[in-house]
């Protein structure tokens, strides 16, 4: 079984924690999700005998993100291991496509990925999406151009949006 590797990142939006693996990082932990779920996240995929610390794995990841939320970095080059569903994977590799200061409906990543009328899933979609900032779900929004559902609450991704520069 692969190990993860993990490292804990105190920044000015709050704690996030990161996980890679051999090939990339796997795991973003926003502030608002809990200890717990971070670590019941990696078990379950890992094992419990296979989550190490080991910060200067993600020093990397921890040094772009750090970047990116002085407003310096526009684009993450780090390596991901990203695991999903095949539906899932589409709707990710779709967002990451969403230009840094913008944004995209939840329809429009449906139609572009051709599953025009799967706007809801492509929602719970970035749900799952365990890369959250470098698969920039928080770019994706409401087809009437409101802030919806975001893993590190409504209030995260209005910062996000914000540092960007994609909204006022």
């Amino acid at each position: 079984m692969n190990k993860a590797y993990y490292g804990i990142f105190d920044s000015s939006l709050g704690l996030f924690r990161i996980a890679s693996t051999e090939k990339g990082a796997c795991k973003i932990a926003l502030p608002e999700e809990s200890e717990g779920d971070f670590f019941g996240w990696l078990r379950a995929r890992f094992g419990p005998q296979n989550v190490i610390e080991d910060r200067g794995r993600n020093e990397g990841v921890l040094t772009e993100l750090e970047s990116y939320l002085a407003g310096e970095l526009r684009e993450f080059d780090s390596p991901l291991d990203l695991r999903g569903t095949e539906f899932q994977m589409k709707v990710w590799r779709e967002v990451r496509t969403i230009p840094y200061g913008t944004t995209r409906s939840y329809r429009d990543i449906a139609e572009s990925i051709g599953h025009p009328r799967a706007y809801r899933a492509v929602g719970a979609a970035n749900g799952a999406n365990p890369i959250p900032v470098i698969i920039p779900c928080h770019r994706v929004i409401g087809q009437d151009g409101s802030l919806r559902g975001y893993g590190g609450g409504l209030a995260m991704k209005e910062r996000l949006l914000r540092l960007e520069g994609a909204i006022g």
